[in-house]
């Protein structure tokens, strides 16, 4: 299913943020630096699966359920 990269790297960013934009911020920030960027991922996107363990493991390191 196309798109589930950008769901869990949204999923990430608005539980980390609640709401808080600098909080988004900073946390697409710690994952473009860990070679994620948001920005490259859209609905239509193919769904790689050593891309989706990587998200699967900052979400783990961050605390956030996806």
């Amino acid at each position: 299913m196309a798109g589930q990269i950008k769901r869990f790297l949204d999923q990430i960013v608005e539980q980390r943020s609640q709401g808080d934009n600098t909080i988004a911020s900073t946390t697409r920030t710690k994952l473009i630096l860990r070679g994620i960027n948001p920005r490259n991922y859209t609905n239509d996107s193919a769904d790689d699966p050593e891309t989706i363990a990587e998200v699967r493991k900052i979400a783990q390191e961050l605390g956030v359920t996806i």
